[in-house]
């Protein structure tokens, strides 16, 4: 398999197929380079449908996603969830 998304990730197949199924690329290296421990750490805040306006807007504006001010709820979970 070619790697052309360069030497840091830890799972060059967990990362293809992050991205075939649409996955940024940075979320895609997170999840590569997490580990199995991962899905141990998951689980412990509700699905974003569940959180309010405000709480995804905080959530957006600590990983800096652009234009998020002009966002929708449902503009704002698309955003962090292919962030």
């Amino acid at each position: 398999m070619v790697k052309d998304h360069g030497p840091s990730i830890k799972d060059d197949e967990t990362y293809r197929r992050l991205r075939d199924e649409g996955a940024g690329k940075e979320k895609a290296a997170r999840i590569a380079n997490a580990g199995t421990a991962a899905s141990k750490k998951g689980g412990k805040h509700p699905p974003y449908e569940e959180w309010t306006r405000d709480d995804l807007y905080d959530q957006a504006r600590k990983v800096d996603i652009r234009g998020r001010s002009d966002m929708t709820k449902a503009e704002l979970i698309r955003a962090l969830r292919n962030h």
